[in-house]
């Protein structure tokens, strides 16, 4: 079965700072857009999947977001878990810009 996800309107462009997050819910699920430090943009599952905390309320570092519990730490690139007590990957969603207005595709 092959699913097809809908670009969805997340933010303002100039919401993010570089090496920000921003918390976005929709459809009863919550994301966090990250903006890397090259300016380029991301969206990942929005709770870190070991506590299901915030991760909009973390600390982004270069290509990492730290988990504000318990600082398990993710690469928001990819949703890839990178340091303990974080070990399930979360999912990551195509980002766009289109003028002035941040799209993600969940």
């Amino acid at each position: 079965m092959t699913i097809v996800g809908e670009w969805v309107a997340a933010c303002a462009l100039d919401a993010l700072q570089p090496e920000e997050a921003l918390r976005f819910d929709h459809g009863g699920r919550t994301f966090v857009i990250i903006r890397s430090p090259e300016g380029d943009y991301f969206a990942i599952d929005g709770h870190c999947s070991h506590e299901k905390v915030h991760l909009a309320d973390g600390i982004v570092d270069g290509h990492i977001i730290e988990c504000p519990k318990h600082f398990g730490t993710f690469d928001y690139q990819t949703g890839e878990a990178r340091a303990l007590p974080a070990c399930v990957d979360l999912r990551s969603y195509e980002a766009r810009v289109e003028g002035n207005i941040i799209f993600i595709k969940i």
